[in-house]
């Protein structure tokens, strides 16, 4: 039975009211179905107002097309499977987290290859260009079989790329991999399809390159002209920069005047931003020594390392013997040279991630430097891509087979037939067990330690984390120190007070700079004199996972940065070591860029022109170069060989005077008008032109010769990062509708 408490001083109103109770009850009887209605109409009122406010997305929900390619939509889920494989294929390759850039790489790599296959598959279409089953086979299986391929199925010992084995791994994973498997294989081989595709694509457009002969006769010509010139130039120096004036009119003029040098393809924004660092300090550095300093007596006394270092160091033990010259550590020669069972430190270690570190030699002795052995492995275990131990055997099930593998070499077998039966290690299996040139460090600790204590010719069977091995070392060569060291290490991190502090400072900043005129009074009060520099950071675009000058991920206060409008505080955002308080000072939208981004290189041309012009009315009319000479206290310079192909280095660049001096209707006079070039304004007068031999290759050698020169450029661009000359203008042409933002 529940018993309600009401409140004291609520028992005398309830007694006085029962005849308003009772008139109460009678409304709730009669009406209950029609407030039951008006309240499921409010909620119903609510929950529309949610999903047409875009919060609840019940019915409109958001848009899944992460972008259109010529029309062509591309679907979220679709691409984001395909970012997952990509990424898993690199994780596997590559062994470990990619991280927050690495994804973002990915995806934009995953993003160029869609808009690849739009664009150009329509080409391929037109072209009749496609890649046989057999032509797969061949991309396989053949003499030139893929890098990765061919790395994982070649013969260390012959060099020679097992295509059957290749071929066996490939089907197998189409008969009877797990799923994930399967798409990752498909995937894979649909990327060796396309790059065969544009190969032959860019083959094509590549043999197509043409230089008529038309052409070639105009450039013998041109090459064959020759002309002597006398001009006077007036500097455009001669005028100051401060009293030529260009007004924001005048740049959005000249921008919108040349649409394509100013193009601007994506929005972009610029912030002003202050750092308030949560890096380890002092504090922080002192309370990690402290805390090794704690575990030196028990590391001390400590004779079992597996289980304390783990449980106390942020260093891995191995325990196996390390050569002195692969030993990695700062202050070696101070660690190797303590006396075995004493404890080195605590000393700095102040790599990527700093710590202080207590170390202590174990054993020492001198061991060979490289080790060539063979061996069979009978594994218990077989290690996944991600890194995990599963059982595939019992351990008295391989024993009793390693046992009988020794017996039969004992007795006589040979070694590469037990290997090829019996072997479950693919590292070495089509090499006949041999590992060569093996260094300390490079085998689990048990396997290390038996291939170089025991001598050459002598056999063994160890247990490691794999399995059982029976090895027999077939040679060594060299010697020296040799080390097993112990390593406790405590990082130096920041504590939760330097977080806080970090934290609350940049919080009370952001919360008082509520617009740019607050920012900036709050910076130059507060925080100016404590060192904190106010940075900007410009052209940040959509996509961008980093900041300028902010060492750290940065894709969400990207994201939000890109959220807020001109004159926005954004922040504080963690990024790395720091949080981040920023001022969205400017918002470039698509199309042409603003004023103030195009000013720094279109006010130098302006400022020229101008000065060209008070230049040009200051010489006035012109009639001879002597009379120009000396209005503009300028000497009479003359040139009296300039070519039309290829600028003197008297003259310097300057087109438009070489396109005057050839001009025919300036030969053998003073050019009527003064022409303005890149650093002057000239007042020339053709002496006379001419046309010299030129030693030239028949016009056919020329031919292949340029044809085979721009190939080349065009290669070296690809090559090094420049982009495609036979891609880049189809999409530069195609209607690209990137949305990767709203996603990612």
């Amino acid at each position: 039975m529940h018993t309600i408490n009401f409140p004291i001083f609520a028992i005398p109103i309830l007694k006085q009211n029962t005849t308003f109770m009772s008139v109460i009850q009678k409304i709730r009887d009669k009406y209950a179905r029609w407030a039951v209605v008006a309240i499921a109409l409010s909620l119903l009122g609510f929950i529309l107002m949610d999903a047409f406010a875009g919060r609840g997305s019940l019915f409109s929900g958001q848009s899944t097309t992460v972008g259109k390619i010529n029309g062509r939509k591309i679907d979220y889920q679709e691409f984001v499977k395909k970012v997952d494989i990509t990424e898993k294929l690199q994780k596997d390759q590559q062994g470990g987290d990619l991280g927050e850039s690495g994804r973002q790489q990915i995806v934009q790599s995953v993003w160029d290859q869609e808009v690849n296959d739009v664009i150009l598959s329509k080409e391929y279409n037109e072209l009749g260009l496609t890649v046989t089953e057999r032509e797969l086979r061949d991309i396989l299986y053949g003499a030139n079989p893929p890098q990765d391929l061919k790395q994982r199925f070649t013969d260390p010992a012959t060099g020679v790329y097992n295509a059957v084995q290749a071929q066996q791994f490939i089907g197998q994973i189409r008969k009877q991999g797990a799923q994930q498997d399967k798409d990752q294989l498909n995937q894979y081989l649909e990327s060796l399809e396309k790059d065969r595709l544009q190969t032959k694509y860019t083959s094509l457009l590549s043999n197509s390159i043409h230089f008529p002969k038309w052409f070639l006769e105009k450039r013998n010509v041109d090459n064959s002209l020759m002309a002597k010139v006398s001009f006077v130039s007036v500097p455009y120096s001669s005028i100051p920069d401060s009293t030529i004036k260009i007004s924001d009119k005048d740049i959005q003029e000249y921008a919108d005047a040349h649409k394509k040098s100013y193009e601007q393809k994506e929005e972009n924004r610029s912030i002003s931003y202050v750092t308030f660092s949560a890096a380890p300090n002092a504090s922080d550095s002192a309370a990690a020594k402290n805390s090794v300093l704690a575990l030196k007596p028990q590391f001390d006394t400590a004779t079992v390392y597996e289980n304390f270092i783990a449980k106390n160091s942020i260093l891995p033990f191995y325990a196996g013997f390390i050569s002195k010259s692969a030993i990695q550590q700062p202050n070696k020669d101070s660690i190797l040279s303590a006396p075995v069972g004493v404890v080195y430190g605590p000393y700095l270690d102040a790599g990527q991630n700093p710590a202080y570190v207590l170390s202590k030699i174990i054993d020492s002795r001198v061991l060979p430097d490289t080790v060539k052995v063979r061996h069979v492995l009978v594994a218990t275990h077989q290690q996944t891509q991600t890194g995990e131990l599963m059982p595939v055997r019992e351990d008295t099930a391989a024993k009793r087979l390693i046992d009988s593998i020794q017996t039969l070499h004992k007795a006589g077998a040979i070694f590469d037939s037990l290997v090829a039966k019996f072997s479950d290690d693919p590292g070495s299996k089509s090499a006949g067990g041999v590992y060569d040139n093996v260094t300390t460090g490079r085998m689990v600790p048990a396997f290390n330690d038996f291939i170089f204590t025991h001598k050459a010719g002598e056999t063994g069977v160890v247990k490691t984390s794999f399995g059982y091995h029976y090895i027999e070392v077939l040679s060594q060569k060299g010697s020296s120190p040799a080390y097993k060291v112990a390593y406790l290490g405590k990082p130096i991190i920041a504590s939760q007070e330097t977080e806080n502090t970090a934290q609350n400072a940049a919080t009370i900043f952001a919360g008082d700079s509520r617009n740019e005129k607050a920012f900036n009074e709050n910076w130059e009060k507060n925080l100016r004199g404590k060192g904190i520099n106010k940075l900007s950071a410009n052209d940040i675009k959509p996509l961008d996972y980093s900041i300028q000058g902010i060492n750290g991920a940065s894709r969400k206060f990207v994201k939000d940065i890109f959220q807020a409008d001109k004159g926005d505080i954004v922040g504080p955002e963690r990024v790395g070591d720091n949080y981040v308080v920023a001022l969205v000072t400017e918002i470039s939208k698509e199309g042409v860029a603003s004023v103030a981004r195009v000013r720094p290189s279109v006010e130098p041309i302006l400022r020229n022109k101008k000065k060209a012009e008070q230049i040009k009315k200051n010489i006035g009319q012109i009639s001879t170069l002597e009379a120009v000479a000396t209005k503009v206290n300028q000497q009479v310079q003359t040139i009296d060989s300039i070519r039309f192909m290829g600028a003197n280095n008297m003259l310097g660049y300057e087109p438009k005077v070489l396109g005057a001096t050839f001009n025919p209707a300036n030969k053998g006079k003073v050019a009527n008008e003064a022409v303005p070039g890149q650093a002057g304004v000239y007042v020339l007068r053709v002496d006379n032109t001419t046309t010299v031999p030129v030693e030239t290759a028949s016009i056919e050698e020329q031919r292949k010769m340029m044809e085979t020169q721009t190939r080349q450029r065009m290669m070296q661009i690809m090559q090094y990062g420049g982009g495609n000359p036979f891609v880049d203008p189809l999409k530069k042409a195609a209607d690209i509708k990137d949305n990767r933002a709203k996603f990612f």
